[in-house]
């Protein structure tokens, strides 16, 4: 029918730990796209989420609010967000009656940041898969604090939480380092940053903690973790720095292949002028080597570089 709203749509859902940037993703990511000429619609999963920094097109709160049920229920926190989503889960009908007006739009979802609802919890997934029975693709971002690579135990523990989380949602997925304009305050890291995106060979991450008292005890516990990460070899990073243009573009690059979205020759053209205006005329996309020289300072360089030239 001529004039009738494009049926298929596109999106990503904003996914991660509490305090990992979801929101200040949305916001940077939405006037990106706008830059580019997409039209977008920013959907607030999150119940907790109060005084937004972004134009919200659709706000869970107005149909469910999590301090009145942590009130009615006398539940916590965490339980009154499980609450929350499994009645959300209840009320898709209420959430197709605000998307469908949105059709025509790149879709961002601001969701929770409680991580049982993306390891093993099923009111999110099953929102997800519902989501993509109305011909809506989404690919999944999951957003991790650059911090953790500055702790090897830590990062081993993100690693699986990652490789969970893909496993457990079922969409296209894209991992990214957030934060990465500060990790240079956040310690200096025992290799490259190519190690770390790339997740190269974790026996020298169990290295580093055998040389600590406490975790030279588990060392077996984290030699099968390490082995599980490797042999299913699906987690990998992208560095990301919401303040950058060319660290956005780089992950923006990675959702449209993952989820399908083809853009036109004007978005193109919108990308090349905005990219050479912040950049200059002979701009071009770093990898994560590039992105590791910017970010850390000299000082801040990887030490055991020999460890990596195998």
């Amino acid at each position: 029918m001529a004039g009738a709203a494009p049926t298929t749509a596109f999106g990503q859902a904003v996914i991660g730990p509490p305090g990992s940037g979801k929101t200040t993703y949305c916001l940077g990511m939405s006037e990106f796209l706008r830059a580019l000429g997409r039209r977008v619609a920013v959907v607030n999963l999150d119940p907790a989420n109060e005084g937004l920094p972004y134009e919200c097109a659709v706000d869970v709160g107005e149909l469910v609010g999590l301090g009145d049920v942590m009130d009615a229920l006398q539940l916590g926190p965490n339980g009154g967000l499980l609450y929350c989503m499994e009645y959300l889960e209840a009320n898709l009908d209420w959430l197709r009656a605000k998307l469908d007006p949105l059709r025509g739009h790149y879709f961002l979802f601001d969701c929770p940041g409680q991580v049982e609802l993306c390891t093993h919890h099923g009111a999110l997934r099953s929102i997800f898969s519902q989501m993509t029975q109305w011909d809506l693709r989404l690919t999944a971002v999951h957003l991790v604090d650059s911090h953790y690579c500055t702790d090897p135990a830590k990062f081993i523990s993100v690693l699986c939480t990652s490789l969970a989380t893909m496993l457990h949602v079922e969409l296209p997925h894209v991992n990214l380092l957030s934060k990465m304009d500060l990790i240079e305050h956040y310690g200096k890291l025992a290799f490259n940053l190519d190690y770390y995106t790339e997740v190269l060979d974790l026996s020298y991450l169990l290295d580093h903690l055998a040389s600590d008292p406490f975790f030279r005890h588990y060392r077996q516990l984290n030699e099968k973790l390490v082995q599980l990460i490797e042999d299913y070899s699906l987690v990998s990073f992208i560095p990301l720095n919401i303040q950058d243009k060319e660290s956005i573009q780089q992950v923006l690059q990675a959702v449209d292949k993952a989820n399908g979205y083809c853009f036109g020759v004007q978005e193109q053209r919108s990308l090349e002028a905005m990219m050479s205006a912040a950049m200059g005329a002979d701009f071009h996309f770093s990898s994560t080597l590039g992105l590791q020289e910017k970010y850390l300072a000299p000082s801040e360089q990887p030490v055991e570089q020999e460890a990596m030239q195998l």
